[in-house]
């Protein structure tokens, strides 16, 4: 049996307070007022200042609420950095690490990103751990190798089925509006979750989520994909019509 799909979004540095609560609103009355109710989990992924802002509406309509990073110490003198404790203590529920965005334009290791999941899993928030490849490396014929190796680089100790989902997303795909063929899709979810069999508890039911332009028009495609168990939305998460629609593929 398929896990239940999660489908997040990851708000990245924009929206207001203002946005971000209309937008949550817009989702949670499209939720009340659905019929019937998608059959996936919802999240979202604000940035740092609208978390706490944002917990009580997320905890009334039953979303999940997510940070894009933390730190991999609990505490300290590190400025600028929010540790996973505190993500948990304002009501969060689940922490994004290792985005692309983070690998390349922060520098972050597989080491680091594996110190940041393993913080996640002593809040006990749940980790998004996020792979992928870049054009170069989808060209070089070896992408799945290199998403398996840095997937396994990246595994904390302890990750289950209940406290961790990984997030394939191909980076050459991310706020391009290209995306890979289902066929692609589905070979690079396949060998992930074959990687992750004697390396986590429970593989067959961690979830893979897909990243990468996910809109409407190709949302039900994707997720209709074996071993695809819902999607990391970036842009199409900002209106809530378009992220609702993605919700509302999940049958």
């Amino acid at each position: 049996m398929a896990p239940r799909p999660l489908i997040a979004g990851n708000w990245k540095m924009h929206m207001t307070l203002v946005e971000g609560a209309k937008l949550v609103d817009a989702l949670g009355m499209a939720l009340a007022e659905a019929t019937p109710k998608p059959a996936c989990d919802i999240a979202v992924c604000p940035p740092f200042t609208l978390l706490a802002p944002l917990s009580e509406a997320c905890q009334k309509y039953g979303f999940g609420l997510g940070g894009q990073d933390c730190h991999a110490e609990a505490k300290g003198a590190f400025t600028g950095d929010v540790a996973a404790g505190m993500l948990a203590d304002i009501g969060c529920t689940h922490v994004i690490v290792g985005h692309s965005e983070r690998r390349s334009l922060h520098e972050e290791s597989n080491a680091d990103v594996k110190a940041k999941a393993a913080a996640a899993l002593a809040a006990r928030l749940t980790a998004i751990l996020c792979v992928g490849e870049t054009e170069s490396e989808r060209d070089s014929g070896k992408a799945e190798e290199i998403v398996v190796a840095q997937l396994l680089a990246s595994l904390p100790d302890g990750a289950t089925a209940a406290n961790m989902v990984v997030a394939y997303e191909p980076v050459w795909a991310i706020g391009t509006g290209r995306t890979p063929t289902v066929a692609q899709v589905a070979a690079m979810h396949k060998a992930i979750r074959a990687a992750l069999d004697g390396k986590v508890g429970d593989p067959a039911g961690m979830r893979i989520l897909y990243g990468g332009s996910v809109k409407p028009g190709n949302a039900k495609e994707l997720l209709s994909v074996e071993n695809v168990d819902g999607a990391l939305v970036g842009g199409a998460s900002l209106v809530s019509a378009d992220f609702w629609a993605i919700c509302s593929t999940c049958a």
